[in-house]
C-alpha cells in the first residue's frame, strides 16, 4: 500500500499522520513523549472551545439575526403566489448556519494548535529527534545557542502573523468580486492556514537545522502536492472537537516523518 500511495504525491500526503501509529506499535517507549502535550492539550482546548464556543455563538446569532431580518424585507416585496421561497431562505438559513460552524471549528483548531504546538515544544522535539533517528539513521542539529535558539522561535511566531496579515487583505479585497469572490476568498483562506498548519508540523525537522523562514516555505512549494495532501487532513483532524486534543501530536510527528520521506530523502535539503 505504501509502495502504491508513494506515486500519488497527494494522497501519500494524506497518510502520514496515521503512519505514526505503526512507528508507536513497533516503538511503544515513544508514547511517553505524548503524554504532556496531551494534558496541555485538553486544558487549552478546554479554554478555547468555552471562550471561543461563547463568542461565536454571540456572533453568529448577530448574523443570523441580520439575515433573517433582510430576508423577510426582501420577501415582503415579492407576491403571495411565490410563498415557496420560504422553503428556499429556510435552506440558505441552514446553509449559512452550517458554513459558520464548520469556520468555527477550523479557527478554533487552528488557534490550538498554535498554543500546544509552542508550549508542547520541549516534548515534541524529543520525539521529533527520537523518529528522525528511526527514520535515517541519524539527527542533524545545527547548535545556535540558548539565546538565539529561543529568538528564532519568538521570530518564526512573528513571522507566521505576518504572513497571515499580508495575505489576509487581499483576500478580504478578493470577496468583493461578484459571484466567484467568496469561492476565490475561501480557497485562498484554506490556502493560507494549511501553508500555517504545514510550517507548525514541519518546524521541529526544518528548525533544527536552522533553515530561514523563506526556506521553509520553500520546502512546502517544493514537496507538493504532498504537503498539500498532508496538510488538509491536518487541518481536518484539528478542526474536530475532542478529537484534535489527541491528533495534533500525531500531526507533528507526521510532519517528522513527512519531511524525512519526501525531503531529506529526495535531496530538497542538498543546497542548504
Amino acid at each position: 500500500m505504501k509502495t502504491i500511495l508513494s506515486g500519488f504525491g497527494f494522497f501519500s500526503g494524506v497518510t502520514y499522520p496515521f503512519r505514526l501509529l505503526g512507528v508507536f506499535k513497533s516503538h511503544p517507549h515513544l508514547l511517553s513523549y505524548l503524554i504532556v502535550p496531551i494534558i496541555i492539550n485538553i486544558i487549552l482546548g478546554l479554554i478555547i472551545d468555552l471562550s471561543l464556543g461563547f463568542l461565536g455563538w454571540e456572533i453568529s446569532q448577530t448574523l443570523m439575526e441580520n439575515l433573517m431580518t433582510r430576508l423577510d424585507g426582501i420577501l415582503a416585496n415579492f407576491p403571495s403566489w411565490l410563498g415557496g421561497l420560504d422553503y428556499l431562505v429556510i435552506g440558505l438559513v441552514f446553509l449559512v448556519r452550517f458554513l459558520l460552524g464548520i469556520i468555527l471549528l477550523i479557527i478554533t483548531g487552528f488557534i490550538l494548535v498554535q498554543f500546544g504546538v509552542i508550549l508542547g515544544a520541549p516534548w515534541y522535539g524529543k520525539l521529533s529527534e527520537q523518529l528522525e533517528k528511526l527514520r535515517t539513521g541519524t539527527v542533524e542539529i545545527v547548535e545556535v545557542g540558548f539565546i538565539r535558539d529561543i529568538f528564532r522561535a519568538i521570530l518564526f511566531e512573528f513571522k507566521k502573523i505576518g504572513l497571515v496579515i499580508m495575505m489576509s487583505l487581499p483576500l478580504l479585497l478578493v470577496n468583493f468580486i461578484p459571484v466567484v469572490g467568496t469561492l476565490l476568498a475561501t480557497i485562498g483562506g484554506i490556502t493560507l492556514t494549511s501553508t500555517i498548519i504545514c510550517l507548525d508540523f514541519f518546524d521541529a525537522t526544518l528548525e533544527r537545522r536552522r533553515l530561514k523562514f523563506r526556506e521553509k516555505l520553500g520546502i512546502i512549494c517544493k514537496s507538493l502536492p504532498g504537503s498539500a495532501g498532508f496538510a488538509l487532513i491536518c487541518l481536518f483532524l484539528v478542526s474536530v472537537p475532542l478529537l484534535n486534543l489527541l491528533t495534533i501530536p500525531f500531526c507533528v510527528g507526521g510532519g517528522t516523518l513527512f519531511v524525512c520521506d519526501r525531503v531529506l530523502d529526495k535531496g530538497l535539503l542538498s543546497n542548504h
